[in-house]
């Protein structure tokens, strides 16, 4: 696979191009195009020999941002601060390209149903979509998604300012994988590229507690303690809010990140064998405080609640932490947006006993459709949704974690006054922040099943014993 270099202007370069034509001619040609389609290189997936033509190495000359005046797509996202930021600089995109973009939108309660659907059709109907990484390992091997590096890598293709190494290395290496199992993220095809992204940490209620003189917890022992102390439940005042229902996404922000930063790991894996290991000794130590803590310092109605619950116990004064995506609690700091607005400020969460401020993320990305038959207009639309000048003008209209560092460092940081720690918090964690998941094809069926075990340790069930018939479960699922 090709690597980038930088030109001596400074601008990212491949090192050695390669096209589908040059990647026959030293296989031997026209009959070895099967074994393209299997190593995804120039076509769209891992799925076998429906993916059409990729094309990136079809594009030669200069690049030029005009090169497909007049062509037209189409884009499939759901409501989200990321898509509403970038509707109204639409425009700005065909006045630059001369290519119309039809945006479509879907409830995200329906959008991934409607996605599947529509990716397992391979009609071809949206040549971009949104996407998140997780999702990745369910629509990259059948081949519904395609492998934007021959794109990234192509000079004729791609704006020589496009400097894809700005995008923060965790997001890039997390929208990357083989689909081989065993492998880790980071390796294989971009099969998307980060537009905005979120990491789990704490928001707390800074004006409660410099009113009552209370240090910020450095470890999770400490944390427990904390929020233990802080529920009066006679006063509808409770320590910490953290999701608790039937869902993958409870396992994803707050317990992942402290799961991890505490030592513990969701499978390990041998050759190709996977192996779960939610069972193990640091694994089960640490769900039992994590459910004692929702028990004794957590919301009456736990096993109900996601993140709008959580976050809005925050900004009401009823939850005096947080613990899940920065982006879904600095909502509740705007003026007027919550009775605590102006009352809220951030920090990372206890660090690991070595230390360790692993964080767990999830990304919009933006993908192609190995079924597009206008896969040039597409990565048009893709660099230029997840280019510099885009995202800092998204950035000023809204408040989303930015991918790319020059525009966090930049324009992003203005917008950061009236939240306190939020930068320092920031910058403790992204070095360390990347999905901290085993990538796997089962992830939702078998996250779920995880979800639905903490809710059973919940209303009593032995933690030790649950969590052992949940890994024997997950380990037959994900090796079948």
């Amino acid at each position: 696979m090709n690597e980038f270099t930088r030109s001596e202007s400074g601008l990212h370069v491949p090192k050695k191009k390669v096209t589908r034509r040059s990647v026959l001619a030293a296989m031997g040609g026209a009959a070895t195009v099967p074994m393209l389609y299997g190593c995804g290189v120039g076509t769209g997936g891992g799925g076998g020999e429906e993916g059409s033509a990729n094309g990136a190495g079809e594009v030669t000359g200069s690049f030029d941002w005009k090169a497909l005046q007049g062509e037209s797509i189409k884009i499939l996202q759901t409501p989200h601060p990321y898509q509403q930021a970038f509707q109204p600089l639409l425009k700005e995109f065909t006045e630059l390209t001369g290519i119309e973009v039809q945006a479509d939108l879907v409830a995200e309660a329906d959008y991934f149903t409607k996605l599947n659907t529509e990716l397992a059709g391979k009609t071809g109907a949206h040549d971009v979509f949104m996407t998140g990484a997780y999702f990745i390992w369910q629509y990259g091997p059948p081949g519904w998604m395609e492998d934007l590096t021959p794109w990234i890598e192509n000079s004729a293709a791609t704006n020589p300012d496009y400097d894809f190494e700005d995008i923060y290395e965790g997001l890039r290496t997390s929208t990357r994988w083989d689909f081989e199992k065993g492998s880790e993220l980071g390796t294989g095809g971009q099969w998307a590229i980060p537009w905005g992204f979120e990491t789990n940490v704490v928001a707390y209620n800074k004006k409660e507690f410099d009113a009552r003189g209370i240090a910020l917890p450095d470890t999770f022992d400490d944390f427990i303690q904390l929020a233990t102390d802080l529920t009066d439940r006679s006063q509808n005042r409770y320590g910490v809010a953290f999701r608790g229902s039937k869902s993958w996404a409870t396992i994803h922000p707050g317990f992942m990140t402290q799961f991890t930063r505490e030592g513990a790991k969701d499978y390990t894996a041998e050759g190709t064998t996977y192996t779960a290991a939610m069972n193990s000794e640091k694994a089960v130590d640490f769900t039992k405080k994590w459910v004692d803590l929702a028990r004794n310092a957590g919301p009456t109605s736990w096993t109900t609640y996601d993140y709008p619950q959580c976050t809005g116990d925050l900004g009401n004064g009823n939850a005096m932490m947080v613990y899940d995506a920065d982006s879904a609690t600095y909502p509740k700091q705007k003026a007027g947006a919550s009775a605590q607005a102006g009352n809220l400020a951030w920090y990372p969460g206890p660090a690991g006993p070595d230390g360790s401020y692993a964080t767990n993320l999830w990304t919009w990305s933006l993908a192609m459709n190995a079924a597009s038959k206008k896969k040039q207009a597409a990565w048009m639309f893709i660099q230029w949704a997840t280019g510099k000048d885009a995202m800092n003008k998204a950035t000023a209209s809204t408040f989303a974690d930015p991918v790319r560092a020059s525009v966090f460092d930049g324009s992003f940081k203005q917008t950061l006054g009236g939240f306190p720690g939020y930068l320092e918090t920031f910058e403790k964690v992204i070095d360390s922040t990347k999905i901290q998941f085993t990538p796997q094809t089962k992830f939702f069926e078998t996250t779920e099943d995880w979800a639905v075990a903490l809710q059973d340790i919940y209303s009593g069930a032995d933690a030790k014993s649950r969590l052992d018939e949940l890994a024997e479960a997950n380990t037959t699922k994900i090796n079948a």
